[in-house]
């Protein structure tokens, strides 16, 4: 599952382990073409692209309903959905419940805050992660910190805040020639001590929450109550390159093979090396993926 987020669609793809060896499409895309948009009300909304962003998946233990869990651009509000199985053989989907979460923030020296953003958009939220076992949505306010939401057939319970960038509570202005936030006073000191906004990708393994700290490339790992463990950078070495402001993540536990004996993280690089060259020989900026063991990172 894709966002398809110029439709404002949850995307559903097939996969097919045979089709490359016979040479034929490995993905195949059953998407519900009568599927509607995730958050708008019309195709009008759909062009003004506030519209479905990160996802993730999983399965309700009681029910056994597939659940995805979609955030909204520029929004703070976040979809549970349900998929459905047509006739035809495709997948559709189908509302559960929302929840928007603040924009503001009352902090203890009695003044309200918001994090700074251009004037129309809110502090979106980015990486999420279903603990479907456990009926948890973690997802991560990107300059506010990372949210632990209950969720059940009805939708969402209600959140809590488990764990806050360090910038939380900095008043900040938005600097409209520089086009950038810019400090506009000291830091009162409200904010965490383990994330550097953006709060960015999140994943799940073992009992273990690893999220990106963006800011300073370093990732987090947190038990499932938030409790945070110890902190860690992916250097270059082992046939990968150093991970520098890593906006996702993902994790599975299976064994993969010689290499990936326990299991695999793989995580988005911004700052690929070496970086590719373009057609007069100067240095163009590369993103990629980096492939780590997993119980390297994850004990």
């Amino acid at each position: 599952m894709v966002s398809d987020r110029g439709r404002d669609r949850v995307r559903v793809y097939r996969i097919d382990p045979a089709g490359a060896a016979a040479g034929s499409r490995v993905l195949r895309d059953v998407t519900d073409p009568s599927a509607p948009p995730v958050f708008s009300a019309s195709e009008s909304e759909v062009d003004e692209q506030r519209t479905a962003y990160g996802l993730t998946a999983g399965r309700d233990p009681r029910t056994g309903a597939r659940w995805v869990a979609v955030t909204r651009r520029h929004e703070t509000r976040v979809a549970l959905l349900r998929l459905v199985d047509k006739a035809d053989g495709t997948v559709g989907t189908a509302p559960i419940g929302t929840i928007d979460l603040p924009s503001e923030f009352r902090l203890p020296n009695g003044k309200t805050w918001s994090p700074c953003g251009e004037p129309d958009e809110r502090p979106q939220l980015e990486g999420s992660i279903l603990d479907a076992g456990n009926r948890v949505l973690y997802t991560a306010q990107e300059d506010v910190g990372i949210w632990r939401i209950p969720v059940h057939g009805a939708g969402f319970g209600r959140p809590e805040l488990i764990d806050k960038v360090r910038s939380f509570g900095v008043p900040q202005r938005f600097d409209e020639a520089a086009e950038e936030c810019v400090a506009d006073g000291p830091d009162p000191g409200f904010g965490g001590k383990w994330l550097t906004a953006d709060a960015e990708g999140l994943a799940l393994a073992d009992g273990k929450l690893l999220a990106s700290s963006q800011g300073d490339s370093r990732f987090v790992v947190y038990d499932r109550d938030g409790t945070p463990r110890r902190d860690f950078r992916i250097v270059a070495g082992r046939g990968t390159d150093s991970v520098e402001h890593s906006d996702g993540a993902a994790i599975t536990t299976r064994p993969l093979g010689p290499l990936f004996p326990h299991g695999l993280l793989v995580v988005h690089d911004g700052e690929r090396r070496p970086a590719a060259t373009g057609p007069a020989g100067e240095e163009l900026a590369t993103t990629g993926f980096a492939f780590v063991r997993l119980e390297t990172v994850v004990q």
